[in-house]
């Protein structure tokens, strides 16, 4: 038996204001049907004692270690900019706010 009549989609595409011809009744009305078949489909298949999960496979995240490495200096992070002010690198105002 059929989980969605002809009836049923030409009511849904008059409230989504469709103009659907009698072939695509016909049509739609059958791959509604197929998609609710799968659907319950798959609630037959949810069980209580499963628990809900995201992925297929469970996830790890890898993280290395912190290391405390060397790094520049303000001087050597600096060396090579075009211009420099108060240990920053100067750029041009872009905002036109005063400063």
């Amino acid at each position: 038996m059929s989980a969605i009549t002809r009836d049923e989609v030409a009511h849904l595409a008059r409230l989504s204001r469709l103009a659907l011809t009698d072939d695509e009744l016909d049509h739609y009305a059958a791959q509604l049907d197929d998609i609710l078949a799968a659907v319950a489909r798959v609630s037959e298949v949810a069980a209580d004692d499963i628990p809900p999960s995201s992925h297929a496979l469970p996830l790890t995240n890898v993280y290395r270690p912190d290391e405390v490495r060397p790094g520049l200096t303000p001087q050597q992070a600096l060396d090579q900019a075009p211009a420099v002010e108060e240990d920053r690198f100067r750029v041009p105002r872009i905002l036109g706010e005063e400063a």
